[in-house]
């Protein structure tokens, strides 16, 4: 639930280019919109940089976001900033402690959307237990950006028993799938393309932290490799593994979980859910050993009921994903090739 509060009396309704002067309207915008809304300690020193103290290991991700609609389904670019960096720190195996938030504004983008991707961003962080420490803001001439684009920057403490690491991957390690696929890609491309579909598809944008951090402390090395397939999706995910750790992939379609209103999405505008985005999954590579427990310790979660065990590594046919279908036979699935849904994160 996004928090609700009014916007606060900042004299225009659009963004203009004064707005990134540095000068007193970048000065009320920013008192009003983010020092007074994100308050803490080290952002309220107002520094162009913070100070902080984190003790051990320490992990850090930055990423860029300029989805497109701004709005979606299920989130917006505010709240996906800060879910997608705080689960690239968790896929390293780390609790996002601190985030930095750069925006690139549009001249002309209304006050009222700009108020509402802040106020997703505070109810994302706070669900996360995050604090955003400093960050920037830049104001671009109308027509030489597309309404806003935000960057973050996540730091974080590694888990004590994380060996997060594609080295640690050996033959028979066992491919867990956290849920279903597709959902945030057919969500904004949905949006595009003005398609309402008889049941509402939205985007699966979520923090992955605290379930990963719970499988960690329960399950430690035995998980040998973690990774979120956004952009490119799980094929292409899969398919950078395979080539990294030299091991073939064996996959089942049988396995694989995908919702049927995602899944009849998928085939009216002839994508293959293999390679559409997702915001709110995780692959677990993990011990043979331990993939059962793991799997149903995963499927306790809230969003994770579906989880499944989707496959392994193999050396056989080294570097290439092959998938065995539905009727029986295998086929290769390779890497996406160009950009399937541009925009999408």
């Amino acid at each position: 639930m996004i928090l609700s509060c009014p916007l606060p009396q900042l004299d225009f309704d659009v963004i203009n280019l004064g707005h990134g002067s540095g000068g007193t309207l970048t000065s009320k915008l920013l008192e009003a919109g983010v020092f007074k809304l994100f308050e803490n300690d080290l952002l309220n020193k107002k520094h162009d940089g913070a100070v902080f103290e984190l003790n051990g290991k320490v992990a850090m991700s930055t990423d860029t976001y300029v989805v497109s609609p701004i709005f979606f389904e299920g989130g917006n670019i505010g709240d996906l900033a800060v879910n997608g960096t705080i689960n690239d720190l968790a896929m390293c195996g780390a609790e996002a402690k601190y985030l930095t938030l750069a925006f690139v504004l549009e001249e002309g983008l209304k006050m009222t959307e700009f108020w509402d991707i802040l106020l997703s961003i505070k109810t994302a962080s706070e669900m996360a237990g995050v604090q955003i420490i400093t960050g920037d803001t830049k104001v671009v001439e109308r027509g030489k950006g597309d309404k806003i684009f935000i960057n973050t920057t996540g730091i974080g403490k590694v888990h004590h028993k994380a060996n997060i690491d594609i080295s640690n991957i050996k033959p028979g390690d066992k491919i867990i799938l956290s849920g279903p696929l597709a959902r945030h890609g057919i969500a904004i491309m949905s949006e595009r393309q003005g398609l309402k579909f008889e049941s509402n598809i939205t985007s699966d944008t979520r923090p992955l932290n605290d379930i990963v951090l719970s499988l960690l402390e329960q399950f430690g090395e035995a998980i040998h490799f973690l990774r979120d397939p956004t952009r490119g999706g799980l094929a292409t995910v899969l398919n950078e593994i395979a080539l990294d750790a030299k091991m073939g992939v064996d996959i089942s379609e049988r396995e694989i979980p995908v919702d049927e209103d995602v899944r009849s999405a998928c085939e009216m505008l002839g994508l293959d859910p293999l390679y559409v985005a997702n915001e709110g999954l995780f692959i677990a590579i993990v011990e043979a050993s331990a993939a059962d427990e793991l799997l149903w310790t995963l499927r306790e979660w809230e969003h994770n009921t579906d989880a499944s065990i989707i496959g392994e590594f193999t050396n056989d046919h080294a570097r290439q994903v092959l998938l065995k279908s539905n009727i029986g036979g295998r086929r290769v699935v390779n890497m996406l090739a160009g950009e399937q849904l541009p925009r999408i994160c």
